[in-house]
């Protein structure tokens, strides 16, 4: 037990040493979406073009702070305003939102699989620990925008840009980075290369959110 207690400890911690300073090129997410392609199959669909954050328009992790988690630069990982406020309306009865921040999801998406279960819960939260402590608020968001899913079988800022609106990551407008922003509750189901009204008025609504934020800190030369 003391070795797969040890065992556990020291690859999760060397795996997040890793990827502190190399390029995330596969997540268990796009593992588990091409299996699903050819178990139906489909010709398999995934697009995923790493690039530093510095190739990435300066309105793009400001749009997914408007959008998922307006205190990510505030906060140790955790949002402890938007958990309590997760509980009181799952108490009420309301349909609640998730609580999960930009520093949670890049644990889950990097590291563990997307089906929601207690273990899975409490592995994101040692995660999100580490990444707090060994990467720092910038390699969260270059990691986050560079894995999460932004459409069918596209991955990151800069395969969305290319499939989507045929420019490169760096040259994404502000309207654009909205737009992609606004899928990210479910991109699957939402667009953003054919964007319906409901998507438009989520965009409008996060260039509004966007204006109360600061540009995202560059790495100095």
């Amino acid at each position: 037990m003391r070795w797969i207690v040890l065992l556990f400890f020291g690859s999760t911690i060397l795996a997040v040493l890793i990827y502190r300073w190399c390029p995330v090129y596969v997540t268990p997410l796009m593992v588990i979406r091409c299996a699903q392609q050819v178990s139906r199959g489909e010709q398999l669909r995934l697009k995923h073009h790493w690039v530093p954050l510095d190739s990435m328009s300066i309105y793009m992790p400001v749009a997914v702070m408007a959008s998922e988690d307006q205190r990510f630069l505030d906060h140790n990982g955790f949002d402890f305003i938007e958990i309590n406020k997760t509980l009181e309306e799952r108490r009420s009865g309301k349909r609640f939102r998730g609580g999960s921040t930009i520093s949670q999801q890049t644990a889950k998406n990097v590291f563990l699989w997307p089906k929601v279960s207690w273990l899975r819960k409490g592995l994101e939260a040692y995660f999100t620990v580490l990444i707090e402590l060994l990467w720092g608020k910038e390699r969260i968001m270059e990691v986050y925008l560079n894995s999460i899913e932004m459409g069918d079988g596209i991955y990151g800022a800069e395969a969305v840009a290319q499939q989507h609106f045929g420019r490169r990551a760096i040259t994404l407008t502000r309207p654009n980075c909205a737009l992609i922003a606004a899928t990210l509750p479910n991109p699957l189901k939402f667009s953003s290369k054919d964007p319906s009204a409901y998507m438009l008025k989520r965009q409008t609504a996060i260039m509004t959110q966007m204006r109360h934020i600061d540009v995202f800190p560059r790495k100095k030369d």
